[in-house]
């Protein structure tokens, strides 16, 4: 009896705990769109799915390296593969995916096909990434 008392009182308890929690996290924990750094660009609901693409593209080790190597200047795939220590197909494969992310764009001298970042937003990404990495040290 009093064991059965005592998981009464628990579950009760345990049945409380829970609706708090759930009221406190519907009614606190959720982003509040005007708060955000980011205004009304947050407002649409693309722009998650594009930032985590983005960041899981640029992600990946290999995909940094290439980033990193055609930073200060344009590149052919020979190059960046031997570099980086790549077959020149899975390098070509690399970017290709960079290139439908607008990260790196192609220029096609004589039978060569050479590959830069696209923009100055790029370089500041990592720059800032390199920065804010460099702060934690």
């Amino acid at each position: 009896m009093l064991k059965t008392f005592k998981m009464y009182i628990f579950s009760y308890w345990l049945y409380n705990y829970l609706v708090v929690w759930y009221e406190y996290m519907n009614n606190y924990s959720y982003i509040h769109v005007e708060n955000c750094i980011w205004g009304d660009q947050m407002e649409h609901k693309d722009i998650y799915n594009d930032l985590a693409e983005l960041f899981k593209l640029i992600g990946d080790p290999t995909r940094i390296k290439i980033l990193f190597c055609i930073s200060k200047k344009e590149m052919c795939v020979i190059d960046i593969a031997e570099l980086i220590g790549m077959t020149h197909s899975a390098v070509s494969h690399q970017l290709a995916n960079l290139k439908a992310a607008r990260l790196v764009k192609a220029e096609k001298k004589g039978k060569e096909v050479y590959y830069s970042l696209d923009d100055d937003h790029v370089e500041k990404l990592f720059t800032l990434a390199i920065e804010h990495i460099e702060e934690g040290r």
